[in-house]
């Protein structure tokens, strides 16, 4: 190898020296475009980045008390040791009667665990404070993560014949119980449902006539007993005895029989003053209708009622994952739904929507690689476009791969940041082959060694290009520290776009040489020297 006289003064230089010959040079290449595309597939995938919401509900009864007595004694105290909490926004308190509720409303980007125990603790700590008929505390804290529903699932009845609200109901509910079990599945509610239960409308009118009051009829009602406990012992004869009471509510007769009241003597049973009817339970005013279409212009169907069902998932999950695995299980119960007279439509796919927000920026940055390519083939030439290109992806790969590590998602928001610093990543690579371009096409190229060439171009431009991607680094910084909803929004900006800027200068000084040395040759400028050797002759000759 030939004897290299120029002296390194930069990392760029001693980085490009030092992968120049090395065997592992090409499979580290080969081995970052590997971990970049695994952790592109791999990586939960969401459609905007995760918030952090923390706050929560205090609810403090005491039976009895008025506003005036609650608002005094349960919500001004707690409000005021509540303010003791560091990173709470907003404290609303509400008294009424018999309780007290407080809501709690932390800043936004606050660790909620931590915000939740500190709620706890600060709540239960001052609890032998509170006055004498004070009940137990209810903290209920937000979670948004598993509140806000990733997929909805909307039923049907296809044969109003074949199927009534309550069936369609049982039915939703088997399912939830089922989809609950999918791996990150959280929250799953029911909407719109219609239960069982027994009717009792009560004439008022009759309820004079017996001298009965409502609240009496209220009573009798709550003796009721779904399950008798069973009573067990040993007789002397050692043999078990088991006193078992039958559940007592299977009909309408057995509610119309239960005896609400004693007149002159003779019971009062609850069919003498109500109407019993078993139905659907009437006190929920709320019907759920749905109409929808197949196709962008397709007629719509008429409407139908129908219940939802709403599936969560846990943070950092892949929507994508959870919602292929939901929609292959509904697939499976698809047979049976339809010999039941029951349809389905879903209503909300976060997942599909997430996987092609994703989709659709990584062909951005896809078509932006391809035209950055084609420029740089007119103003560099093609073998010089082509180790540009290269350093593209590899950069990517190495802020995907750190962001996967570090516990983020894919979204929106992170392939912004990617497209965002495009052009900022490919600066390094170019300012690199521009100079080794340069290099070779300089007078003296001829007498260099094409090694001694590579490296000096490369540590040449070392230090100003490490100070320019400083200097643009440190522009990003500030977006760290915006707060509220905008900072945690915009934060992937902040935590990509340093990682990538960096990525790219590494990847410039260690694979634009390697790649230089192998595709780029040293012009034919044997005239030039010719011209000057005779030139010199002349001169020494007069």
């Amino acid at each position: 190898m030939h004897k290299m006289n120029y002296q390194i003064k930069d990392i760029a230089g001693k980085l490009a020296k030092g992968f120049l010959h090395n065997p592992l040079t090409p499979i580290l290449g080969i081995f970052l475009l590997v971990i970049g595309y695994i952790s592109l597939e791999v990586m939960p995938r969401e459609e905007d980045p995760q918030i952090s919401v923390a706050g929560g509900t205090v609810i403090v009864p005491m039976p009895g008390a008025t506003p005036k007595e609650i608002e005094n004694i349960i919500v001004n105290p707690l409000e005021r040791k509540l303010r003791e909490i560091k990173g709470i926004k907003h404290i609303y308190g509400v008294a009424m009667d018999n309780v007290g509720v407080i809501n709690v409303m932390y800043y936004i980007g606050e660790d909620r665990q931590a915000a939740n125990q500190n709620l706890y603790d600060k709540v239960y700590q001052h609890m032998d404070e509170a006055p004498k008929g004070v009940m137990h505390p209810l903290i209920k804290p937000f979670d948004v993560d598993i509140d806000i529903p990733i997929m909805t699932l909307t039923f049907y009845k296809k044969d109003p014949n074949k199927i009534n609200d309550i069936e369609l109901f049982k039915v939703v509910r088997e399912l939830q119980q089922d989809l609950n079990r999918i791996k990150d599945v959280s929250k799953t509610q029911i909407k719109g449902g219609k239960k069982e239960q027994f009717n009792i409308e009560v004439d008022l009118n009759k309820l004079s006539g017996y001298h009965l009051s409502l609240g009496q009829i209220v009573q009798a009602l709550k003796g009721l007993a779904y399950d008798a406990p069973d009573v067990k012992d040993k007789t002397k004869s050692n043999k078990m005895v088991i006193f078992g009471v039958k559940n007592a509510i299977e009909s309408v007769q057995d509610v119309e029989n239960l005896i609400v009241a004693q007149y002159m003597g003779s019971p009062i049973y609850l069919k003498n003053v109500a109407k019993v009817t078993d139905g659907t339970d009437i006190q929920n005013y709320k019907d759920v209708e749905m109409t929808w279409r197949d196709k962008k212009k397709a007629p719509f169907h008429p409407m139908q009622d129908s219940v939802t069902l709403t599936l969560g998932k846990l943070a950092g999950a892949n929507a994508v994952v959870i919602a292929d695995a939901v929609k292959e299980k509904m697939e499976a119960y698809r047979p049976k739904l339809e010999k039941m007279g029951i349809g389905y439509v879903i209503t909300r796919d976060y997942g599909k929507r997430a996987n092609d927000a994703v989709n659709e920026l990584v062909d951005h940055i896809l078509i932006t690689i391809v035209i950055i390519s084609v420029m740089l083939v007119f103003f560099l030439g093609w073998k010089e476009s082509l180790i540009v290109t290269f350093t593209v992806p590899a950069i990517l790969a190495i802020t995907l791969f750190i962001a996967y590590v570090t516990g983020q998602t894919i979204n929106r928001i992170t392939l912004f940041a990617f497209l965002l610093s495009l052009g900022l990543l490919v600066d390094a690579a170019i300012i690199v082959i521009e100079n080794i371009h340069r290099h070779l096409h300089s007078h003296d190229a001829v007498d260099k060694d094409l090694d001694e060439i590579m490296v000096e171009a490369t540590d040449e431009i070392g230090s100003p290009t490490n100070i320019a991607t400083l200097a643009i680094i440190l522009t990003m910084v500030p977006m760290a520290f915006v707060g509220g909803m905008m900072g945690q929004f915009m934060k992937p900006i902040p935590l990509n776009v340093p990682v990538a800027l960096v990525a790219s200068l590494v990847v410039a000084y260690i694979f634009t040489p390697y790649l230089g040395r192998r595709l780029l040759k040293k012009p034919h400028m044997h005239h030039h020297r010719h011209h000057w050797q005779k030139e010199g002759h002349e001169e020494g000759a007069k």
